[in-house]
């Protein structure tokens, strides 16, 4: 069991950063897949970024492309995004997933190939 807790949302103007984190309570944290996703209201939840195991591998959605960055220390346990040039349409909740998957080829985008998840940061974007 591998419990996810999310934290660095808030409020924020477009064209502005944010960093989120992701701590996770397992000792084989590098044994897992990570991701983030989003969901604003009254929409599916969808992928933003991925890394693999080791940290060496990452991918994005085409609308982060550019503008977030993935990146994980498996010292602390943790799972960063590092969001920049925000806008608007980016506001949602983000949340924190894991998967067991030690392939790093593996580019899980689909929300049902996680079997972990955090609560959820709300991340808003004024303009």
């Amino acid at each position: 069991q591998v419990q996810l807790v999310e934290s660095g949302g808030g409020l924020v103007q477009a064209g502005g950063s944010l960093r989120l984190s992701c701590a996770a309570s397992t000792r084989t944290f590098s044994y897992y897949a990570m991701a983030w996703f989003r969901q604003a209201p009254g929409t599916e939840r969808e992928f933003v970024a991925g890394v693999s195991w080791s940290g060496s591998n990452t991918y994005y959605s085409d609308f982060v492309r550019g503008r977030f960055t993935i990146s994980r220390d498996n010292a602390k346990n943790t799972v960063s995004l590092q969001m920049n040039s925000l806008k608007r349409e980016d506001t949602a909740v983000y949340y924190c997933a894991a998967d067991p998957r030690s392939d790093e080829r593996y580019r899980g985008t689909q929300a049902d190939e996680y079997d972990y998840w955090g609560q959820g940061t709300q991340v808003t974007v004024s303009s």
